[in-house]
């Protein structure tokens, strides 16, 4: 792999670590200008918007359809009755990781009711999960493995050990093998992980090939698609071990910054918790928003973008002016915009044409009668369709049957899909050949098998009724959506952009833009959001103080190793516990 090393090196150092350093231009060239056009209002939308309306930007955000993207919550239609909101549904639940910095201090500087420390505290912390495994007892499993102190790689393995060792008929020759990659990761240099891990699979790194089933199925496959909805055969090792890494930090309580423990919810739909009370303070701000209108098209003359057009529900266009341009938009509605003239003045963009996007999305079912599935994330481990889910109303304040739906709705499960290319137990068709009603029973006849055997949690008698993401329609039979998200493939990291470009006044934000945590994630998008606001801020020559972004934290404890390793790599070398 030394051949690898001159790649490994430009990641590295004009990655992700360069969005926090200041970017200065020549005072010639300096705008006196404080216009800010932002396209797209999800998460990085109004993350930049959020950064730059704090330090007096006069910002403008269009969205074509509605503010929080991804994360937000939505009212089922027509079903609130006696004074009673709408059901809440979703897109998918989520959860803030303990290994989140940048949503949670962006939280904190929302205000919120009653909250100290604004929607943040609206976070709860969640203890455990449920495993469901095919034909066996679920499994209830704390998600922490305890405070760890001083974090070595022996202890590591034997942490990994410890935490599955639940899985049913996995060899423990090979449950010792994860573990000891998993150190391989941990003491994995910059140079390696960027030169050499980026363009592997994770499938690769594992060693997959020649395992037990259980070992495929479990701990390769089902946890990268539970975890992050991508597939272990096409997935780049290095994006996996990063959020991987990040994750066991969290559960363990080694890292300062990681407090919030490893698995954290709202405690009420995203709307409420979140987003109204985030576009409220941004309002507040003198933040404007234009909604149902869409850029579609960038005007560039002089080296700069003169204005964009923007395109409404009815398809009037209209001209947009502003002195700097955020393109904030998924990375599938982003690639249209980019137009010869704009490759030719950045040729590095063409590159967000290889991105692969794939489907998250979520279904709600609202019941009669609460379960009795312990609190916290449920994973059907193995299923077809990769199901996780979380029992909302126990964990939300109030009384949901009072406050939403007719009065008979004592429970909201909702369910994320992460494939939707695996056929189904029911139909034998995958999710995208499935209409919405068949969609509902395989997904409740998956979560039956995975979650019933020894237990009498689900029943169909206590469906009420359900709601899938309004985003997934059908043409020609085959199931469309609207919100695919990012999956990071091999190589894919020098396919993505910064968010700045050498157009000197155009920026990019979203989970396809480069970032710490290096994964399709409110986080990632936050922090993209941050960095397209600095890059407003460098563009400027704005004294101002730059948004915090935060790098993730690593333990010294490793550094030795991942010394030693930096020079087996320059050497060709391979790593030492991979060979």
């Amino acid at each position: 792999m030394a051949a690898g090393v001159g790649l490994a090196c430009a990641p590295v150092l004009s990655g992700p670590a360069a969005a926090a350093a200041p970017r200065r231009r020549s005072p010639g060239l300096r705008s006196a200008g404080r216009s800010v056009a932002i396209f797209g209002g999800g998460m990085a939308g109004l993350a930049a918007a959020h950064e730059l309306a704090e330090r007096a930007y006069e910002v403008t955000v269009y969205e074509p359809a509605y503010l929080g993207g991804k994360a937000r919550s939505m009212g089922v239609p027509g079903t609130g009755a006696g004074g009673r909101r709408d059901l809440p549904g979703e897109h998918g639940f989520r959860f803030f990781p303990g290994c989140y910095q940048h949503v949670p201090d962006t939280m904190r500087r929302i205000p919120f009711p009653g909250n100290p420390n604004g929607v943040l505290d609206n976070l709860i912390r969640v203890e455990g999960t449920v495993a469901g495994l095919r034909g066996r007892p679920p499994i209830f499993a704390p998600v922490e493995i305890g405070s760890i102190d001083q974090l070595t790689p022996q202890l590591l393995q034997n942490t990994i050990v410890g935490a599955f060792g639940f899985v049913p008929e996995l060899p423990p020759h090979e449950l010792a093998f994860f573990a000891k990659q998993m150190a391989l990761w941990f003491t994995s240099s910059a140079e390696r992980r960027f030169g050499q891990w980026e363009y592997v699979t994770w499938e690769q790194i594992m060693h997959a090939e020649g395992k037990s089933a259980a070992y495929r199925d479990y701990l390769v496959n089902a946890l990268t698609r539970i975890t992050v909805a991508a597939k272990p055969h096409l997935s780049s090792a290095r994006t996996i071990g990063t959020i991987g890494e990040a994750l066991v930090l969290a559960a363990t309580g080694a890292i300062p910054q990681f407090s919030g423990g490893i698995d954290r919810i709202l405690n009420r739909p995203t709307n409420e918790a979140w987003i109204d009370p985030w576009v409220a303070y941004l309002r507040s701000l003198g933040v404007r928003f234009v909604l149902g209108s869409r850029a579609s098209a960038l005007h560039l003359g002089g080296g700069r973008v003169e204005s964009v057009t923007v395109t409404d529900a009815r398809g009037a266009a209209a001209r947009v002016a502003a002195d700097y341009y955020i393109c904030a938009m998924p990375v599938d509605k982003a690639v249209p915009l980019l137009h010869d003239r704009i490759l030719e003045a950045d040729p590095h963009l063409a590159g967000m044409r290889e991105l692969l996007t794939d489907w998250m999305v979520g279904i709600q079912y609202f019941l009669r009668r609460s379960t009795e599935i312990p609190q916290g994330h449920i994973a059907a481990l193995g299923s077809p369709w990769a199901l996780t889910a979380l029992r909302q109303a126990p964990m939300w304040v109030g009384d949901f049957a009072a406050t939403y739906g007719d009065g008979s709705v004592r429970e909201c499960l909702s369910v994320d899909i992460s494939d939707w290319d695996t056929p189904g137990i029911l139909y034998g068709r995958s999710a995208k050949h499935c209409t919405a009603e068949e969609i509902s029973a395989e997904v409740w006849a998956q979560l039956k098998v995975w979650l019933n055997t020894a237990t009498d949690w689900l029943h169909d008698d206590d469906i009420h009724s359900w709601h899938l993401d309004p985003g997934v329609s059908w043409s020609g039979g085959v199931a469309r959506n609207e919100t695919p998200l990012l999956v990071n493939t091999v190589g894919s990291y020098d396919h993505r952009p910064h968010a700045h470009c050498a157009i000197e006044n155009l920026f990019f934000g979203g989970d396809h833009v480069r970032s710490h945590i290096d994964l399709a994630t409110m986080e990632g998008a936050n922090e993209s959001g941050r960095a397209a606001a600095n890059a407003v801020l460098d563009a400027a020559d704005d004294p101002a103080p730059r948004a915090a972004v935060y790098p993730l934290v690593a333990l010294p404890v490793f550094d030795a190793a991942k010394k030693l390793d930096a020079d087996r790599f320059r050497a060709g070398l391979p790593h030492v516990l991979d060979v």
